[in-house]
């Protein structure tokens, strides 16, 4: 697999976003999701995506898990910053001051069962805190080892230029995807001019770019999109329409949906890194092969057409998800 530099890191074309292992998105299988880790770094994947709040924590020890004795393969992600409720997960706070970075950092240490993490992330930012604070704490956390480098996301471009003057960043972290095209505005810009890197998350559309999606009711119960504005009512049958035309672009390829939007999203440009999130080894093995895709000018002009920004019906997040996003 080719790769492509987040900062300092050196990391795949393609990641591999871990949350879906361990919560969100309906059942859980452990054993499966550890091969799924392992298979990835056998096809070359070494950039591994998790978050303390995911379970919460749970994933991080999954990972941690499944990268013991391969630690050499692999270039760690995780993220602070959101604090769920520990009796309700549901409810979940923001906090982006030092003393609360300094500590989440040493719990991932501990449940991810590694020395220095390679990149770290604050998954979003805190209103109450400024960012200066907030990334002051994470440089100290580099100049400790306990970093190698450090990201932020769903962060805006002014929040970005902020951030960049105290510490550089390797990486900003936003849903990226044909139908979340939001970072176009102004951050993927942004990012290229300062030179830091762009984590695209959830490149599938929460797997509605997939093609297999086809019944809001086949959603677990517990599964998060159940909530998502995107996978509501006539939404969900509106956008249903547009993945329709993404499928019969793929079909002439001769390749998957999944495969045709991870390609479109690689070819936005170098600097990008999409991060796919899977639970299982056979959809790993399709979102790798998309490396491999090579879009003509044609081509991409055609799924601009039939997917152009703003087409996605809903927004991505309930209302106060997205109060949250691009600050």
């Amino acid at each position: 697999m080719h790769t492509r530099k987040l900062g300092p890191l050196q990391v795949s074309a393609l990641g591999l976003g871990c949350m879906g292992m361990s919560d969100f998105y309906g059942p859980r299988d452990e054993a499966e999701s550890i091969a799924t880790i392992h298979r990835a770094l056998e096809l070359g994947v070494t950039l591994l995506d998790t978050a303390d709040m995911y379970g919460p924590f749970t994933n991080e020890e999954l990972v941690g898990r499944a990268i013991e004795g391969r630690r050499g393969s692999v270039v760690l992600a995780t993220k602070c910053g959101v604090v769920r409720d520990p009796k309700d997960a549901t409810i979940r706070g923001i906090n982006g001051t030092p003393e609360y970075i300094r500590a989440a950092c040493d719990a991932s240490l501990k449940r991810l069962r590694v020395d220095v993490i390679d990149l770290y992330q604050l998954h979003r930012v805190d209103p109450k805190t400024p960012i200066e604070e907030s990334v002051g704490a994470m440089a100290e956390l580099v100049k400790a080892g306990k970093a190698r480098a450090i990201g932020l996301s769903e962060a805006g471009a002014e929040t970005l230029r902020r951030a960049h003057v105290v510490h550089p960043l390797a990486s900003v972290q936003t849903e990226y995807s044909l139908w979340s095209r939001d970072p176009e505005d102004d951050v993927l810009a942004t990012c290229r001019e300062l030179g830091i890197g762009f984590l695209a998350y959830s490149p599938l559309g929460r797997g509605f770019l997939t093609g297999q999606i086809k019944r809001f009711e086949d959603l677990a119960p517990d599964d998060y999109r159940r909530i998502s504005p995107r996978f509501q009512g006539e939404n969900f049958q509106k956008n249903l329409d547009l993945v329709a035309k993404v499928e019969a672009i793929a079909k002439e390829k001769g390749v998957k949906a999944s495969q045709l939007a991870l390609a479109w999203v690689l070819a936005q440009g170098d600097h990008i890194v999409p991060i796919p999130g899977t639970k299982r080894r056979s959809y790993l093995e399709e979102n790798v092969a998309a490396e491999a895709i090579a879009l003509s000018e044609s081509d991409l002009r055609r799924l601009d057409e039939v997917m152009p920004k703003g087409a996605a019906a809903g927004s991505r997040y309930p209302e106060t998800g997205m109060q949250l996003v691009n600050r």
